[in-house]
């Protein structure tokens, strides 16, 4: 899911909100995110805080934060649900 924060946040602009099924999907998809930023637009992230093993990986572009939750986690930080004035973007199933 793609939230546009820009009217609700002076922190970032967009959230994407992601998740894989076990620490290995997650630690790829993370790694995946990074690699393409580089690699297609030169964007380095600023920071990545967690680790797959706790559920949750943070990466931080800027005006851009990208998620990537266990799907427990997901359902126990419910940024959908705290962001829910945010205009969803994009949303897949």
């Amino acid at each position: 899911m793609l939230l546009d924060l820009r009217e609700q946040s002076i922190f970032a602009d967009y959230f994407l909100i992601c998740n894989g099924e076990n620490d290995r999907q997650i630690r790829a998809l993370a790694e995946s995110v990074r690699m393409e930023a580089k690699q297609e637009a030169g964007v380095v992230a600023n920071g990545v805080e967690g680790i797959p093993e706790a559920g949750w990986i943070l990466i931080d572009f800027g005006d851009l934060v990208v998620h990537v939750f266990s799907p427990d986690k997901r359902d126990y930080y419910s940024l959908e649900d705290l962001w829910t004035d945010a205009h969803v973007v994009l949303r897949l199933q």
